[in-house]
């Protein structure tokens, strides 16, 4: 806390912002959005500064034939503007034809569409924050193939986005679709270990008691970044896949293989950017305990279950998985947050402070690179 203080301080004294604040939260990102107003708002009020309300009211509302529009309530002339969106929040719905339907992620980037044509290039600078990158899981092309990702990207870029701010992206590289653009991919790292640290109080963090495990090779580099913080051991899974078929768009798992050290005795934590169906974390789960790990701990920014939570209740009575780790950034169903297996990671704060550091254009670098406070957070763990 001391430290986001001072850092705020200084942000607030030291820098003036470029223009006044404003904040768009759009619909389904109402709870996040008024957690990081509060912080906004705190640290203003802390340091002096006299301040409208930063949030800005906006509508999409729809016909019953499915054509919508965008609405803002109220002036953003010469405001320095966020708009929040949650392009996964299926929770949202419309009616169509007299039919209920849920908001899926073209509905939700649609709207962004919309409200960024109601600004009308009145803002002194447009900024999204789209913690779920959308389209970001078809970030490359095989054969004949759309690149959703990247043509959205350079869409905002032509309407005039100038900064996009994304939490853990599925592959980062895809900012190379807008080089021009202002793109940054944020990682709560320290968010996630403070909370397993909290909730795990008995966790010993060494070589010898625990060790990180990469999923598969895609999420081998933000695993690498946890084992080498908390200086243990590191191993990984890779998917061996049946390339001659096709299921559900993508060719099936026939086995995860293991390659690392042994994991017997240990305590186990597995970081990934999404747990969509679950079943990989599961697997893995299940190989974890026939290597004799003592206990496995998951985390995934983005913990959406798309085929529900039967089978990691079921994982969890086993004694398969002790711990599943997920962030506020997107939508969670009330089912989830109820599971005593399910942990929330709460990064309200972390985003209000990158929006502060964006709004008085001063460096990110302590933002992005948790490296000192991550060991602070591990000397107080230890007790030193």
């Amino acid at each position: 806390m001391m430290t986001t203080v001072k850092n705020t301080e200084v942000l607030y004294q030291n820098f003036n912002s470029v223009a006044p604040l404003g904040l768009i939260c759009m619909n389904g990102t109402q709870e996040l959005g008024a957690k990081i107003n509060s912080y906004l708002e705190r640290w203003a009020d802390r340091n002096g500064m006299e301040h409208e309300d930063y949030m800005i009211e906006c509508q999409c509302p729809r016909f019953q034939s499915g054509d919508a529009k965008g609405l803002i309530k109220s002036t953003v002339r010469g405001k320095d503007l966020f708009i929040l969106v949650d392009v996964g929040n299926y929770s949202v719905k419309y009616k169509l034809f007299d039919q209920e339907n849920s908001m899926s992620p073209d509905d939700h980037y649609m709207d962004l569409m919309r409200i960024i044509q109601a600004a009308s290039g009145k803002p002194h600078r447009i900024n999204v924050i789209m913690p779920l990158l959308y389209g970001g899981r078809q970030h490359r092309r095989s054969y004949r193939e759309s690149l959703d990702c990247a043509v959205a990207l350079q869409e905002m870029q032509r309407m005039g986005v100038s900064n996009l701010v994304t939490v853990d992206a599925h592959d980062p590289r895809v900012c190379n679709a807008v080089p021009l653009m202002g793109f940054d991919n944020v990682i709560p790292s320290y968010q996630v270990l403070k909370a397993m640290f909290k909730d795990f109080p008995d966790l010993i963090i060494d070589k010898d008691h625990f060790m990180v495990v990469s999923p598969d090779e895609g999420a081998l580099q933000r695993n690498m970044f946890y084992a080498s913080v908390m200086e243990v051991d590191m191993g990984m899974f890779y998917k061996r896949r049946d390339y001659s078929t096709i299921v559900d768009g993508r060719n099936p798992i026939v086995a995860h293989e293991y390659l690392g050290a042994s994991v017997e005795g240990k305590d186990v934590f597995v970081a990934d950017d999404i747990i969509s169906s679950g079943e990989s974390m599961l697997d893995i789960a299940k190989e974890l305990k026939a290597r004799k790990a003592k206990r496995m701990f998951a985390y995934a920014t983005y913990p959406i279950f798309t085929k529900g939570l039967q089978k990691f209740d079921e994982a969890y009575e086993k004694g398969l998985i002790h711990g599943v780790f997920g962030t506020n950034l997107s939508y969670r169903t009330p089912e989830l947050l109820s599971r005593p297996w399910f942990k929330e990671v709460d990064v309200s704060k972390y985003l209000a402070y990158f929006i502060a550091s964006i709004n008085h254009d001063t460096s990110i670098s302590n933002v992005i690179d948790p490296h000192e406070k991550i060991k602070a957070l591990l000397r107080e763990h230890r007790g030193l």
